[in-house]
């Protein structure tokens, strides 16, 4: 490294050398998020290529007396968000549930401090009665501080198809160790995307007004910025690519010219070959019997599955064994 630089910026700048290193280049997609990724994703979830986030929406519009029926408690609920961010579609629960008096309280779980600021200032006005308890947490740490305070029963919510991020082996894991942080009887609802027409889903990923390749280029852009890099955009371009056997959406950025990137952060250069892609993300969708079989095989027992009017999407609602 050439100069001192912040905690954040150092992993950034780790995980990208690890990444441009590796004989197939890869970068994390959890890179994607800064200001202007942030802007570029709400822009992509109000494509009409991009059916995702609508079909969660219709299936808490549709389906949010019976999610509470099957959710609820004789006593209190903690009703926990992992990711909260802006709350869009949990709000639909919210008010139905404050409207129905259940007793809960919402913990609201995001590695954010300003993105929970955020969220709680907008809970206060919209649902002043409302109880937030937001934990400014990795997940599982969340999760064990929550065990500590009390014994409430838990909802987790982990909304919004974040499971499709994962590969097969680390989705198992990853609710494995989610499952040994939760009580026996406690509940996750899980948004998963479902396998369908591969065109449908490539669309999502590809769409015309080019937002999703500009949501992908900004990573570029961010290292520019922050690490000090001089990738030259018009040298790249966007390139997705879906699977319907392993239901994998891949992301690429690929390279369309022999060039070499510099990063000044680093004191190190890449060299791309002609037509060399970086891995940029993966968005996995799963049939039904994918999404019954990663429940059982992390200790978890299917209560119900809440669909969309298509068949789309899934709010799936696992309840530990």
């Amino acid at each position: 490294m050439t100069k001192d630089i912040s905690t954040a910026q150092l992993q950034f700048a780790k995980d990208v050398e690890n990444g441009l290193s590796a004989s197939q280049k890869y970068l994390s997609s959890k890179y994607f998020y800064d200001a202007v990724g942030d802007k570029l994703f709400q822009q992509i979830m109000e494509l009409p290529e991009y059916y995702l986030t609508r079909c969660e929406f219709e299936i808490f519009e549709q389906h949010k007396d019976d999610i509470l029926q099957k959710i609820k408690t004789e006593g209190k609920f903690n009703l926990v968000e992992l990711g909260a961010g802006d709350g869009y579609k949990t709000k639909i629960l919210l008010e139905h549930f404050i409207n129905k008096q259940a007793h809960f309280e919402y913990v609201p779980v995001d590695i954010s401090h300003q993105v929970l600021k955020e969220l709680e200032a907008g809970l206060k006005a919209e649902f002043p009665n409302l109880k937030v308890k937001a934990l400014n947490h990795e997940y599982f740490k969340a999760l064990k501080e929550l065990n500590k305070m009390d014994a409430t029963p838990k909802v987790i919510l982990f909304l919004g198809s974040n499971i499709g991020n994962f590969t097969p082996a680390t989705a198992q894991s990853f609710f494995k160790e989610l499952c040994e942080v939760m009580n026996k009887g406690d509940k996750l609802l899980i948004g998963i995307d479902l396998k369908k027409n591969p065109k449908t889903i490539l669309k999502a990923y590809n769409d015309e007004a080019g937002i999703t390749r500009a949501f992908n280029l900004n990573l570029l852009e961010r290292m520019n910025r922050e690490l000090g890099a001089n990738f030259d955009l018009n040298n790249w371009d966007h390139f997705p690519t879906y699977d319907p056997f392993s239901g994998e959406c891949r992301s690429y950025l690929m390279s369309t010219i022999d060039q070499d990137v510099h990063f000044e952060i680093l004191n190190k250069t890449f060299h791309f070959k002609n037509s060399e892609p970086i891995h940029m993300e993966i968005s996995r969708k799963y049939s039904l019997d994918e999404v019954e079989t990663l429940a059982k095989n992390c200790n978890f027992t299917v209560r119900k599955h809440f669909m969309d009017s298509r068949g789309y999407f899934v709010d799936s609602l696992w309840e530990k064994s």
